[in-house]
């Protein structure tokens, strides 16, 4: 499947309005369908995506919430999602896919929760070059994909590090990431997997850099064996 059934739109919009276990129930089978769809759509941006990158999994993200510790007890997710994760360890990043009625479709990528030493050793790197991460992040070809780069941050500049710090904005990240919006008319087009691939194609200097870093010491001295 190349492109996204406008059923499945109709489908997550009916399901927002009856979140429920008997609904759900009741219009299973339409669901399996278009779940089944949008699997091969997921396998068909892969596809694509490999002839410019290593893409060892991808995983498509269950209907169902988990909602064990939510105030939102509402059984089902009303959107679509994948996450296309790159060839570890020689690779770093991710990219997420998510479809969503109301204009709420998007695409992010980046580093959504790194690790506390793949967090410092970033932190580092930005201290003591910020000019070559700003390079990166700046560059217009990647911002016309892309815009500006987007995470939480601390209100605070991190421990052992100076609040003074000319790229301390920079610093205070807790996420790296970057989003991208698509309305539904955008959604269902013919040309949005292409779309889709050439964002996702987009950010490869941002994670050639990223591997770049995490993939060497302080040093720059490589940590793959």
């Amino acid at each position: 499947m190349e492109s996204i059934n406008k059923e499945a739109l109709s489908f997550l919009k009916q399901l927002k309005i009856n979140n429920n276990r008997e609904w759900f129930e009741e219009n299973k089978p339409k669901f399996k369908k278009l779940e089944s769809e949008m699997k091969t759509f997921y396998k068909h941006v892969e596809s694509l995506m490999q002839q410019h990158d290593e893409i060892e999994k991808t995983k498509a993200f269950r209907i169902y919430r988990d909602v064990r510790f939510s105030k939102d007890k509402t059984p089902y997710k009303h959107h679509f999602a994948a996450h296309f994760m790159r060839k570890k360890p020689t690779l770093r990043g991710g990219y997420y896919l998510h479809i969503e009625p109301h204009d709420q479709s998007f695409l992010a990528v980046g580093f959504w929760s790194p690790e506390k030493n793949d967090l410092y050793r970033i932190r580092k790197e930005i201290e003591s070059d910020a000019d070559e991460f700003k390079a990166v992040v700046l560059d217009k070809k990647l911002q016309k994909y892309w815009g500006e780069l987007e995470g939480k941050q601390l209100k605070t500049a991190p421990k052992g590090f100076d609040k003074e710090h000319a790229a301390i904005n920079y610093i205070n990240h807790k996420q790296f990431i970057f989003t991208a919006k698509f309305t539904d008319k955008e959604v269902l087009s013919e040309n949005f997997t292409a779309k889709v691939n050439e964002h996702f194609k987009g950010i490869r200097p941002f994670f050639d850099y990223m591997t770049s870093v995490l993939t060497t010491d302080l040093n720059g001295v490589s940590l793959l064996k």
